[in-house]
């Protein structure tokens, strides 16, 4: 089976909101992570969802999956107290749902509505082929690393640059053993999946995408998906 896990459990402490997390704002009549679920439910290779939800917005988060007519979320559940322990819970529950053997899972952020159904299915591709699936979007300026001091320690050859974005692809039973070994190593904190799965030393396949698969995480980036959906709903854009 081929599953989602889209997570939600954010404060969203940077978009300045003023009465609801970022993953409830409206645009265009339905909140955005309205909008990122309602992709993934109308892929036809797409058979479960589960959404992790900041714990007091589940019963909100279950009328918008009637309301929205979001049949194919199996669950809702709590975000844990780490950006990581939320995609753990996410994992787990899938794996409860629909086992954890033989199955695909696509982990997607719910404010990242501006995917389409051709990166779904080339992530699922690219699990079935090799394992893993990581979206990258294409870097346009210079990249540089670091010192401690903030001395340029690197510049990176821009043509080997990638922003890891989402989805990001795994079989569910790989992913779900490394989240385990973590937990059980004190580990809870890891950036994203695929810094975990690296950290682990899993070999990881890209998958390219477009730039403007943005996480709404800042005014800017909400205004610009406001932005992108007027240009869409007005036949502008493909």
């Amino acid at each position: 089976m081929n599953l989602a896990v889209i997570f939600a459990g954010g404060s969203g402490k940077r978009m300045h909101a003023k009465d609801r997390p970022k993953q409830f704002l409206y645009v265009h009549g339905k909140p955005i992570i309205v909008h990122t679920i309602e992709i993934f439910n109308r892929h036809p290779e797409i058979d479960g969802i589960v959404v992790v939800c900041i714990e007091d917005w589940i019963p909100y988060m279950e009328e918008l999956k009637y309301t929205f007519r979001l049949d194919k979320i199996a669950s809702i559940v709590p975000g844990g107290e780490t950006g990581q322990m939320s995609i753990y819970n996410g994992l787990a529950e899938a794996a409860r749902i629909y086992g954890r053997q033989g199955n695909v899972v696509l982990i997607h952020d719910g404010v990242r509505p501006l995917i389409d159904e051709d990166l779904i299915t080339a992530n699922i591709r690219s699990v079935e082929k090799f394992g893993t699936s990581i979206s990258c979007g294409p870097v346009s300026e210079t990249v540089v690393l670091v010192s401690d001091t903030e001395q340029v320690r690197e510049v990176v050859n821009r043509s080997n640059s990638r922003v890891a974005k989402a989805p990001q692809g795994y079989w569910l039973e790989d992913v779900l053993a490394v989240e385990e070994q973590a937990i059980s190593e004190g580990l809870t904190n890891m950036i994203d999946t695929c810094t975990l799965m690296r950290h682990y030393g899993r070999d990881l396949s890209i998958v390219d995408c477009r730039a403007d698969n943005v996480k709404i995480t800042t005014p800017e980036d909400f205004f610009m998906f406001r932005a992108v959906a007027d240009a869409r709903e007005n036949d502008q854009l493909m």
